[in-house]
């Protein structure tokens, strides 16, 4: 099938890697602009056109797709679809007509559940247990497309968004890959007005924890905010990272430490407590607790927050 493919991460670029593989004709690939990185913010190019270069396919890059210039090189093509995945730019109407079969969404949720741009920390930050891929046909709204095909995947007890991340991309890989060979045979069913939610971006101001909120709620917000934007709060008046905890049954004063050892840093919330295993001290790296707490003895009794 002749393609555009429109995506920015690694999880577009595991899904191009897969439509490569299968076989599909694809003439153009879209992607975000180099963005600087690193320390010395030299211009970095994105996982997909990496990928892209690899595989000696054309790459344009874009700002926006509203100009006539753009639009004229995506209708030059000519594609059955356009395949699109965490792209990162508005597809305008005229750019969604375009393809003879339209635009195809690799999205991260079950929709309706979880529109827009964070849903998968969002799942986990809710307590959900169970996400997926849903492949949708793209239309003017946020997420609100048909769905032509939908993939569970259960959300695991103690699961991070790093690592439901590496599980979505290869599931939305093999999704798309999927969907097309089928394409001909799948109607598209219009998603339900029931069960609607949305994935709001996340913001560094609501990582702070509030240590008067629930166990299960800042737990699920630490493996949520991993691996960003982190989820933060302070010891002895200096920033702390936390990137792992589970809940547990127990009373203590709020943001209190009542044991610091190698079987974790159990802190009191406002109901339950948290166990902290991986931390982050300023300037450090992430450490699982055995090693943060060999440069921060005598916590027991002192206060996060």
């Amino acid at each position: 099938m002749k393609l555009i493919f429109a995506g920015t991460p690694d999880f577009a670029a595991c899904a191009l890697e897969a439509l490569i593989a299968a076989g599909h004709d694809i003439p153009l690939v879209l992607t975000q602009p180099d963005r600087p990185a690193g320390r010395g913010m030299k211009l970095k190019p994105s996982a997909v056109k990496t990928v892209a270069m690899q595989h000696g396919l054309r790459v344009e890059q874009p700002p926006t797709l509203k100009t006539p210039e753009a639009q004229a090189m995506i209708r030059e093509i000519g594609a059955e679809v356009m395949v699109v995945a965490a792209y990162g730019l508005i597809l305008p109407q005229s750019v969604l007509d375009m393809p003879a079969r339209g635009c195809l969404n690799i999205h991260g949720s079950l929709l309706p559940a979880w529109r827009g741009a964070a849903p998968v920390q969002r799942a986990i930050q809710a307590g959900d247990r169970q996400t997926g891929i849903t492949i949708m046909q793209m239309d003017a709204g946020l997420d609100t497309g048909a769905m032509l095909t939908r993939h569970p995947l259960e959300i695991d007890a103690l699961e991070t968004s790093g690592t439901l991340f590496a599980r979505l991309t290869r599931l939305g890989a093999e999704a798309i890959v999927a969907t097309l060979s089928q394409l001909d045979a799948l109607t598209p069913q219009a998603q339900p007005t029931e069960g609607v939610s949305y994935a709001h971006k996340i913001s560094k101001q609501e990582a702070l924890i509030d240590w008067s909120a629930s166990a299960d709620a800042i737990a699920r917000m630490i493996r949520a905010f991993n691996p960003a934007p982190g989820a933060h709060t302070l010891l002895n008046g200096e920033p702390l990272k936390l990137w792992m905890a589970e809940a547990l049954s127990g009373t203590a004063e709020p943001g209190l430490i009542v044991r610091a050892d190698t079987d974790g840093i159990l802190v009191g919330c406002g109901a339950g407590l948290v166990c902290l295993s991986e931390l982050q001290a300023p300037g450090a790296r992430r450490l699982p607790v055995r090693d943060f707490l060999a440069g921060h003895a005598g916590l027991t009794g002192t206060h996060l927050g």
